[in-house]
C-alpha cells in the first residue's frame, strides 16, 4: 500500500468493525517529536501514521495526552477534555483524527474514570470546605480516634492509599499516587460529570474508549479493612501485595455505572469499549464488565502481560477463561504493553530473540479476540535497562530496585537507523533509546524483505483473509511442556490450525495431510517443529 492512499473498502463483515480487530498502541511520548523538546506530540503521530497504516491494523489506541502535571505521566489528568501543551492542542489532535480516518484507521483513547490529578479544579474545589458544591465529588473520610487512616488500604504505588488534607481535617482516598485521588463514581454528579467528559470525545470523531483501572473506579463506602493475603511464596515489593483488594475497589456497583455509560455511547454508531482490568479477580470481572449487549464490548487483564515464561500452559488459561458462550463478552489480548516489560526481553534468551519473535508475533496473531500490538512491537524492539539517575517511572523510583522500571518499555521509537537521534526528533528525548534498537529501525526492517516488519505486516493480512483467524471460536488440541496447537473454526470457511513449539527444542507434531500452509516461520517439515517454530495452516 502507498503511504499516501487510501485503503480500498472491504466487503462488509457480518460483525462490528471491532470484533477481531488488531489494534495498535501509541504512547505518545515515545512516539515521534516535531518540536525538539524530547517528548513526543500528536503533530508526531500524525505525521508518522503512515507506517501504522501500513501494518494493516484496524484502529489505534493513543494513550493519555490529557491537560496534567505528569506525575503519572498523563495519567494524572487535570482536565480531562484539554490537550497538554507538551502534546499540542485540540487542534493537532483534530487533524490526528482527520489523517487517521482518511487512512481507514479507527481511534481509540484512554478514559481515566476513577481518579483525576489533585491539580484538577474539581479537587481543588472539593478540598477547599466540607460544604463546597464538589465537597462529595471525591472520596473523604474522618481519621480513626488515634489520628490514623480511616481503613489499612494500601496504594499500588506503596505505602497508605489515604493522603491527610488538613485544610478539610479529613484523608482522602488515592489508589494511586496521592497526586492521584480518587473520585467518588458513587455520587451521581460526579457520573453525570464523567459522562460529559465522554460525549465531549465522540463529539470529536474518536471510534472508542480504553477505560483505564476501571476496577479501582468505586470504593466499599463503609470502608472496611482489607484482609491479608496468603502467602503464595512470590516475592512481594510493596505493602498493597499484602491484602486481598476486598473493599477498595470492583465494588458492584462498578456495572451499574457500566450500563449507564453504554447506554450513553450507544447515543452514537460504532463505537468500541475496552476496560483494562487487572487485579486478584480480573477474569471474572472481565465477564463480569462485558456480559451481554448492554455493557463494555471487550476487556483486557494481564495474562501475558507479566507472564515469566511464555508456554502452552499459560495460553490455554488465558483462552479457556474466555469460551465462546452466549452472554460472555469478547476478550483482547496484549503481550506488551506501557506498563509491562519488553515480550521479547522477558521470554527469549537472546541468542533465540529472533526465531522467537516472528513466532510469538504469528502466535498473538492466531487468538480469538482483538490484538493489542504495542508500538516497537512490530520491530521486536526489546527491554531497556534505564539506570537510576534517568528514571521517569514513579513507581519504579519508590520501590526501587525491586519493581522492575515501566520506562524499560517505553523509549523513543526508532525511525531511521542512521540518524543521531534515530530520526524520533531530538538529540536528547525524555528517555535514552536503546543500544540495540537502531539496527531494528523501521527504515532498515522495511527495506528488508524477511524483517520482523514484514512479518507483522504479512500475518495481520492473513487474519483478515481468514475469517476464522479473525472471528471464528478456538478449541485447544494440545497443550504440552514445549507444543500448542489449536484450532479456529467459522461457518462457511475454512478449518485454521495453528501449530507451535515454544522452546528451544524440537518437537514432534504430523501436520493434517490435506493441511494446506499459509504461514509458517522455523525449521518444520510434516512431522517435526524446530525450536521456537511455528505453523498456520488451513484444510477443508
Amino acid at each position: 500500500m502507498s503511504a499516501l492512499t487510501k485503503p480500498q473498502p472491504s466487503p462488509a463483515p457480518d460483525h462490528p468493525w471491532w470484533k477481531g480487530a488488531v489494534i495498535y498502541q501509541i504512547y505518545p511520548r515515545s512516539f515521534a517529536d516535531t518540536n525538539g523538546d524530547g517528548i513526543g506530540d500528536l503533530p508526531g503521530i500524525t505525521r508518522r501514521l503512515d507506517h501504522v497504516a501500513e501494518l494493516g491494523v484496524d484502529a489505534i489506541w493513543v494513550s493519555p495526552f490529557f491537560t496534567s502535571p505528569m506525575r503519572d505521566f498523563g495519567y494524572d489528568v487535570a482536565d480531562f477534555c484539554g490537550v497538554d501543551p507538551v502534546f499540542g492542542t485540540l487542534a493537532d489532535f483534530d487533524a490526528l483524527v482527520a489523517r487517521a480516518h482518511a487512512l481507514g484507521l479507527k481511534v481509540l483513547i484512554d478514559q481515566v474514570y476513577s481518579h483525576s490529578s489533585d491539580q484538577h479544579p474539581w479537587f481543588r474545589e472539593s478540598r477547599s470546605s466540607r460544604t463546597n458544591a464538589r465537597a462529595d465529588w471525591y472520596v473523604w473520610a474522618d481519621a480513626k480516634p488515634d489520628g490514623s487512616p480511616p481503613s489499612n488500604w494500601q496504594s499500588v504505588f506503596g505505602g497508605p492509599a489515604w493522603a491527610w488534607d488538613a485544610r478539610r481535617g479529613q484523608y482522602y482516598l488515592h489508589n494511586f499516587l496521592a497526586e492521584q485521588p480518587d473520585l467518588n463514581l458513587h455520587n451521581p454528579e460526579v457520573q453525570d460529570a464523567i459522562l460529559g467528559v465522554t460525549r465531549f470525545w465522540l463529539d470529536r470523531g474518536v471510534d472508542g474508549f480504553r477505560l483505564d483501572a476501571l476496577n479501582f473506579a468505586m470504593h466499599d463506602p463503609e470502608l472496611r479493612d482489607n484482609p491479608p493475603a496468603p502467602d503464595t511464596g512470590r516475592v512481594r515489593t510493596r505493602p498493597f501485595d499484602f491484602q486481598l483488594k476486598q473493599f477498595n475497589q470492583s465494588h458492584p456497583d462498578i456495572v451499574r455505572f457500566i450500563e449507564r455509560l453504554r447506554g450513553e455511547i450507544d447515543r452514537y454508531n460504532g463505537i468500541f469499549t475496552m476496560a483494562e482490568v487487572g487485579g486478584d479477580n480480573s477474569a471474572s470481572e472481565m465477564k463480569l464488565f462485558t456480559a451481554g449487549d448492554h455493557r463494555l464490548n471487550s476487556a483486557y487483564g494481564f495474562d501475558f502481560l507479566y507472564a515469566p515464561h511464555l508456554t502452552p500452559a499459560v495460553v490455554q488459561g488465558a483462552v479457556d477463561a474466555w469460551p465462546d458462550a452466549p452472554g460472555i463478552g469478547w476478550p483482547s489480548w496484549a503481550f506488551e504493553n506501557h506498563d509491562a516489560p519488553r515480550g521479547l526481553s522477558r521470554w527469549a534468551a537472546p541468542e533465540h530473540a529472533r526465531a522467537f519473535s516472528r513466532v510469538k508475533m504469528l502466535l498473538l496473531m492466531a487468538l480469538r479476540g482483538n490484538v493489542i500490538l504495542y508500538q516497537g512491537e512490530e520491530l521486536g524492539l526489546t527491554q531497556v535497562d534505564i539506570p537510576f539517575d534517568q528514571l521517569q517511572d514513579p513507581e519504579a523510583i519508590a520501590n526501587w530496585p525491586h519493581t522492575l522500571s515501566r520506562d524499560g518499555a517505553r523509549t523513543p521509537m526508532p525511525w531511521e537507523s542512521q540518524a543521531p537521534d534515530l530520526a524520533f526528533g531530538s538529540d536528547k528525548p525524555w528517555l535514552p533509546h536503546g543500544v540495540d534498537h537502531g539496527a531494528l529501525a523501521v527504515d532498515r526492517q522495511r527495506r528488508d524483505a524477511d524483517s520482523l516488519l514484514n512479518w507483522t505486516r504479512t500475518l495481520i493480512r492473513l487474519r483478515r483473509d481468514l475469517p476464522a483467524l479473525g472471528v471464528g471460536d478456538l478449541t485447544v488440541r494440545v497443550a504440552s511442556d514445549a507444543l500448542l496447537v489449536f484450532e479456529r473454526h467459522h461457518p462457511g470457511a475454512a478449518t485454521v490450525i495453528c501449530a507451535f513449539n515454544l522452546s528451544a527444542e524440537p518437537v514432534d507434531w504430523t501436520a493434517p495431510a490435506t493441511m494446506m500452509t499459509r504461514a509458517a516461520t522455523g525449521e518444520r517439515d510434516r512431522a517435526t517443529l524446530g525450536p521456537f517454530a511455528g505453523v498456520i495452516g488451513t484444510v477443508g
